[in-house]
């Protein structure tokens, strides 16, 4: 059997966009993907359906997988002629133990590639402002682990070259040992008044931070209940902080929210909620398969309706794969939503919406729900592709959505409110206590109507079923009483 090949990926700091092109091809490619807890989730999607996932999350007070198992099930699956990909947080060679990978790979002559990733300890600080070097207030920077192997986990540090010759220090994962590393920088030569920021969660819209001196800062942590996954930034130029921070101005910055989801391919909605500077969590997560498709009597009709954007492309495709030029249809094209006559539009087609349909005689309806039928009894259906549930994300939902506090529910269709309630029975969750104290949104009146009827009396709506109106709404009607 063919050896394999491992990709060892830096996943970033958090924001999905901050993985490199490299990065995000081999997660496209991989087989078999082994990914920590601080890589988000999210990069997971953009895996092949078929891809085995395989949680290596590690928490201060205990492992899911410990090193050596994950170095085993490297070469394991590599030497099944797999191609896998190692996906960790930040960049693989900070305190990402990818040497220690790597050896294990080398030891079996399994062929390996490193792709860096940027590191948390540069990334969040910029994203709260701060940039770890500056002409007039930092000349150099260390990144620090604050959290090794030495007696009681007390890091084992050259603490007076680090007190005397570093303008900037990030120190990573130690927010249980604030106190002792203050300490040792005062004692040889920080000042006390020297800046202090802890960043957590950085680059996410969860992100929160905590500022203080050398002398305060150990106590505003205690009183504030601030946690790991932090960096932890000493410097003066800190202070530059409150000229140029820019992500925590963006309109939807704090907001947490979960969108409900009915497609399998990529959410418009979802990208422009993250570029407004939420975080934004898509359930649940569907796989599809197409159907063959019997086109041979498709000239006959006389109207034919896509009942989704991805009916559309899977017909035309089917067109082109069986020779069929479009020239031939001379039936009137419609679309049961504006953004499905959007899609005929791109592929040079002027669809019209179904409300404009007067009956359904000679008529073809395409795509994946059969329940049309019950609007259009004469017309004839053709079931593009089957899509069901990716249960293989079940259980990264479950993580995500305990680690996320969720502020923010979005409904986009009324179509999307019965497979989000039904899917959170199978993740065991109750809607009933997530959504508590939660602002739900839905787009438009049909929509909100579904919400409503299904128990969530206090659904709110925008003026227009627009991604534009959804953002204004949001920002026109802040969170009230609602965790942040």
């Amino acid at each position: 059997m063919k050896t394999g090949k491992v990709f060892l990926v830096g996943a970033g700091p958090g924001d999905v966009g901050l993985i490199t092109v490299k990065g995000l091809d081999a997660v496209k490619q991989a087989e078999v993907i082994l990914y920590d807890r601080l890589a988000n989730p999210k990069l997971l999607e953009y895996a092949d359906s078929d891809c085995e996932l395989i949680y290596c999350g590690k928490l201060p007070d205990r492992h899911t997988l410990r090193q050596e198992n994950i170095n085993g099930l490297l070469v394991q699956k590599a030497l099944e002629g797999k191609l896998v990909v190692r996906l960790k947080g930040g960049d693989p060679g900070i305190f990402g133990r990818v040497g220690e990978e790597a050896a294990a790979l080398a030891e079996f002559q399994i062929p390996f590639e490193i792709v860096p990733g940027i590191s948390s300890g540069i990334a969040a600080p910029l994203y709260t402002g701060i940039p770890v070097t500056h002409r007039e207030h930092a000349e150099s920077f260390a990144v620090v682990t604050a959290h090794d192997k030495s007696q009681n986990g007390k890091p084992l540090l050259d603490w007076e070259g680090l007190a005397r010759g570093v303008d900037t220090i990030a120190f990573y994962m130690g927010v249980g040992n604030l106190p002792f590393i203050c300490e040792n920088l005062i004692r040889y030569g920080k000042p006390s008044s020297t800046p202090v920021i802890l960043i957590h969660w950085g680059t996410f819209g969860r992100q929160r931070t905590l500022q203080g001196t050398l002398a305060d800062i150990s106590e505003k942590v205690l009183q504030s209940k601030f946690s790991n996954p932090s960096i932890i930034l000493v410097g003066d130029v800190i202070s530059l902080r409150e000229k140029i921070s820019w992500f925590e101005k963006k309109p939807l910055y704090g907001r947490q929210i979960l969108l409900a989801r009915t497609s399998a391919s990529p959410s418009v909605l979802a990208k422009e909620l993250q570029a407004q500077g939420a975080d934004v969590i898509e359930f649940p997560k569907w796989k599809v398969t197409k159907i063959p498709l019997d086109l041979t009597r498709v000239a006959a009709y006389e109207k034919i309706l896509f009942t989704s954007p991805e009916s559309a492309a899977e017909f035309f495709e089917a067109l082109l794969e069986a020779e069929i030029d479009i020239r031939r249809i001379h039936a009137e094209f419609y679309g049961l939503s504006s953004k499905t006559i959007k899609a005929l539009r791109e592929r040079g087609v002027i669809g019209k919406l179904a409300q404009q349909i007067e009956d359904s005689e000679n008529m073809l309806v395409i795509g994946e729900n059969h329940l049309l039928q019950k609007n259009y009894q004469k017309a004839e259906m053709m079931v593009t592709s089957e899509k069901e549930l990716d249960r293989q994300f079940l259980p990264i939902f479950q993580r995500m959505l305990k680690e996320a506090k969720i502020n923010t529910m979005i409904f986009p269709s009324s179509a999307s409110v019965e497979p989000f309630l039904t899917t959170l029975e199978d993740c065991q969750m109750n809607a009933a206590e997530l959504l508590h104290q939660v602002q739900v949104i839905a787009m438009g009146e049909l929509t909100q109507a579904a919400a409503i009827k299904a128990g969530l009396a206090e659904t709110e709506k925008p003026v227009t079923p627009t991604k534009e109106a959804l953002v204004d709404y949001m920002v026109k009607h802040p969170l009230q009483g609602v965790q942040e």
